[in-house]
């Protein structure tokens, strides 16, 4: 089962964790200087990361389809005990407590993988035809996703169930689904939206009225005011004061990006951009390594474009051009959870790429048996 050959050498890719130690150890860098207790925790997160990596890795992910399927499942019925049973803190009901040692996580962190695989799964037993999706493979496809998308939205957690919506909705897109479903798609939406924005909760219909017709709130102010106050070059960490006399809120989680801002400038946005624009077109590519391998294709299209999304939405609420929702910048805000579900991810990229031979070598022997009994 994990037995080792010497091609999946030639088939890991170096490039991957090459693009992801420079934001994880700015991260650090960062978290450590402001915080060293949560310094030291970016440290032991990384450890476990890196053995939860070589974990995941060395399980065969694609001969293992009621792992995905149970994985799945299993998850649905998490977010279901959430609904029943979970911890509410600050009027959103999210947490599970593991019993005995007072632990608490989100069903939520790991719903993202588990939709991933079951997507990736679903897809590679019955690829797109010529033009796309039907109408029929659309909704089956979507049921998967709206399952926890409602389930993740009544916690309420708006912002992680639109990153559901919208990372596997994308991926649909860029797998292939005929261009008739998306333009009933989207005249479907334009006229329902006010009834969607009625059956909202109240705190978030305020929130975003307040976007639209008020002044940024507090954070943001102090968060665009970090962001001016670095300049070209940024400051020295003595001479960072949003930051050193907390005037910017939360600087080693959601607002991290303002801190790394006040100290390293717009030279220093500009080389974080560059990192992630690479990580994200670099994950894109891998889609390309082969035509057929559909599974490959689904999870790293998510992958992309969850980093996408995170990435997009954390910076530009901490600019004031969206609401503020508690969306983390990927491997950059200090958190284990996101940082532990991106590292499975890679983990997940890495094997498909990696094992990808005994995926082309069933491939091809199927095909010469076929081709034999054909003749």
């Amino acid at each position: 089962m994990f037995s080792f050959n010497h091609k999946f050498l030639s088939h890991f890719d170096f490039t991957l964790p090459l693009l992801i130690m420079p934001i994880a150890l700015l991260s650090w860098y960062l978290i450590d200087e402001n915080n060293v207790f949560l310094g030291n925790k970016v440290l032991i997160y990384m450890c476990i990361g890196l053995l939860i990596f070589v974990i995941v890795f060395l399980i065969p992910v694609r001969r293992m389809s009621w792992f995905i399927i149970g994985f799945y499942w299993i998850n649905v019925l998490l977010l279901v005990m959430v609904e029943l049973f979970g911890d509410t803190r600050l009027g959103a009901q999210r947490w599970l407590e593991i019993p005995f040692v007072h632990f608490t996580f989100q069903p939520s962190e790991t719903m993202k993988p588990a939709l991933i695989f079951m997507l990736a799964y679903l897809i590679s037993k019955n690829p797109p035809k010529k033009n796309g999706y039907k109408l029929l493979d659309f909704l089956k496809l979507s049921f998967f996703v709206f399952v926890p998308f409602v389930l993740v939205l009544k916690q309420p957690d708006l912002g992680t169930a639109l990153v559901l919506l919208l990372m596997s909705f994308g991926m649909l897109f860029l797998i292939g689904v005929n261009y008739k479903i998306w333009l009933a798609l989207f005249v479907g939406v334009m006229f329902l939206s006010p009834a969607l924005y009625t059956n909202l909760h109240d705190y978030q219909k305020k929130r975003i009225m307040d976007f639209i017709l008020k002044e940024p709130d507090y954070q943001v102010k102090q968060s665009i005011i970090a962001i001016g106050s670095g300049g070209v070059y940024g400051k020295e960490k003595e001479e960072a004061t949003q930051a050193a006399y907390k005037f910017l809120p939360i600087a080693t989680s959601d607002f991290i990006f303002p801190y790394f801002v006040e100290r390293f400038g717009f030279i220093g946005v500009i080389g974080l951009f560059i990192l992630y624009g690479t990580l994200i077109f670099h994950i894109f590519s891998m889609s390309n390594t082969d035509e057929k391998d559909y599974f490959l294709k689904a999870v790293s299209y998510c992958v992309g474009l969850l980093i996408f999304i995170y990435s997009g939405v954390n910076i530009a609420m901490t600019i004031g051009l969206a609401p503020v929702v508690g969306i983390p910048l990927p491997l950059f805000s200090y958190g284990g959870s996101s940082f532990i579900t991106f590292i499975i991810l890679f983990a997940v990229l890495e094997n498909l790429l990696a094992f990808r031979y005994k995926f082309v070598y069933n491939h091809s022997s199927f095909s010469k048996r076929a081709l034999s009994s054909a003749g």
